[in-house]
């Protein structure tokens, strides 16, 4: 390990050839030597080297997490004290604003304004989370027969982070900055696709002056060390997002030693355009909900519902501005759609699209692997608008995690409330309309956790993020998130001028 002064690690360039784990305030090699490589996916070129966490490394990232919440000062830390060390660590990253951006690009292959974008949300959470913590406090309350009751806020104890690796940054910011500021410690393990933001992360964090083993951030396999993480008896929570599928497994695995788990999972999210709403407002909000992020999206908005009154006229733009979206340079800011993560997803996106093919649908747009010049080794797919679809279809049930939408008539507000609803996923939704009672009324029957209203955006620090049904639970980006993070416990008093003799002995 390298040599710490005073628990701080000193910043390095943030582009290098190789990133290291971070385990109780230090840089570490795993304890086995292995590395893996990463690559990015815009050129198919590697990027760096990464130390990959064995169960070993696991083990002492768990400990140094147990004690730093067991017998380290974080914990103890008064409130206003947690607040500056968390606005630290976002004016280190405002500092250093381009370098992450440039570092989230090459490890992702997204576009350049998605990369801002979502760099400058990460900052925000932090600040958000500074200033909420200290609104998070318990309460007095006087009850009859001279009690009173006080209620307090604890952290609850070790937590292990499992990030996604559409959203690198952001979302590990998601699950750090509640976690750390409700003084619990942590053990975060970045998906082993995109890790490298999140390791910066990690030392940003100890250079702002978190303790020791308050962070820890441990890259590997998922098999390996992330159900290592999920079962151990020493992490109190664990936060996921990802799949369903492996959502269902892990929360199957922490009901072993009753950990609180918060799940944000897979989507499969409707957009409801009624006649009445304003159409090229509707067709730019829906080209963004589908393909921001190369679609790579759990709250995607992958489902298009279309009023039949306005259909054509909303498919006629919609079709034209989505051949006119540019695939590119995700370091030019003409490009609007950065490229898929692997080949293995780019297979995955290209199979749902064959799939509804074979299922009697039509491709309007798009429908290939895309070839992108000076970037021919990349992972890229067209830009794809399904329509003649029907609800038996794989493609309009299950999620396709890439740059597709499924497009469907509807004649009114019943049908077009029963379709949005026909789903396993309740993740986000849109409503594109002009009528704000018609808005409101539509958006109390939607099944999911995010209704936008006339509007694309789904996420701001503050307002709480997260899923019905099979899209998991838990709420985050919100200071409800910090309940997620600690423990109310009641102390009841009382004040009374006769002793209390219950029994009448």
């Amino acid at each position: 390990m390298s040599t710490v002064k005073e628990q701080k690690l000193e910043l390095l360039e943030m582009k290098r050839s190789h990133y290291s784990l971070i385990i109780n305030g230090e840089r570490a090699e795993s304890a086995s030597g292995e590395t893996f490589t990463t690559y990015n996916p815009a050129t198919g070129e590697a990027v760096a080297t990464v130390s990959k966490a064995s169960i070993e490394d696991a083990q002492r990232a768990v400990e140094a997490a147990r004690n730093a919440f067991d017998h380290g000062k974080w914990r103890h830390f008064p409130v206003n004290k947690r607040q500056r060390t968390l606005n630290k660590i976002a004016g280190i990253m405002r500092s250093r604003f381009n370098e992450l951006v440039e570092l989230e690009i090459l490890d992702t292959g997204k576009s350049l304004a998605a990369a801002q974008g979502q760099v400058m949300q990460a900052i925000e959470d932090f600040e958000f989370y500074a200033g909420a913590i200290v609104a998070h406090r318990g309460a007095v309350n006087t009850m009859p027969g001279a009690f009173q009751n006080i209620t307090e806020k604890e952290p609850v104890g070790v937590c292990a982070q499992i990030i996604p690796w559409n959203y690198p940054l952001m979302m590990a910011a998601w699950k750090v900055a509640p976690a750390i500021a409700a003084g619990c410690s942590i053990v975060v393990k970045p998906a082993s696709l995109t890790p490298l933001t999140a390791i910066v992360l990690g030392e940003i964090c100890i250079e702002a002056g978190v303790p020791a083993g308050v962070v820890n951030v441990i890259p590997g396999a998922g098999a390996e060390v992330g159900n290592y993480l999920v079962e151990h008896e020493n992490v109190d929570k664990v936060a996921f997002t990802g799949s369903t599928e492996i959502g269902k497994d892990i929360m199957a695995k922490a009901s072993q030693t009753l950990k609180r788990v918060t799940l944000e999972l897979g989507g499969k999210s409707p957009s409801i355009v009624f006649d009445d709403a304003d159409i090229d407002a509707a067709v730019d909000g829906s080209l963004f909900g589908i393909f921001y992020n190369t679609g790579q999206s759990c709250e995607a908005r992958s489902r298009l519902y279309i009023h039949e009154n306005v259909y054509d006229e909303f498919m006629e733009k919609f079709v034209e501005k989505t051949k006119k979206l540019k695939l590119g340079n995700p370091f030019e800011k003409e490009t609007h759609v950065g490229a898929i993560i692997n080949r293995g997803q780019l297979e995955v996106i290209d199979g749902y699209v064959k799939s509804a093919i074979a299922d009697g649908a039509t491709v309007v747009a798009g429908g290939k692997e895309a070839q992108v010049e000076g970037f021919e080794n990349g992972f890229w797919y067209e830009p794809t608008i399904i329509t003649n679809v029907n609800h038996e279809m794989k493609s309009v049930q299950e999620e396709i995690f890439g740059p597709v939408v499924v497009v469907m008539k509807f004649s009114d507000e019943k049908e077009a409330v029963k379709l949005a609803n026909d789903s396993k996923y309740g993740l986000g939704s849109a409503i594109w309309t002009k009528d704000y009672g018609r808005a409101t009324r539509v958006g109390k029957q939607i099944e999911a956790g995010i209704v936008m209203i006339n509007c694309p955006f789904s996420a701001f620090p503050g307002t709480p993020f997260g899923g019905y049904k099979q899209s998991g639970f838990g709420r985050e980006l919100c200071i409800e998130t910090l309940d997620l993070y600690t423990e109310t416990k009641s102390l009841i008093s009382y004040y009374g001028s006769r002793p209390l003799n219950p029994f009448g002995i």
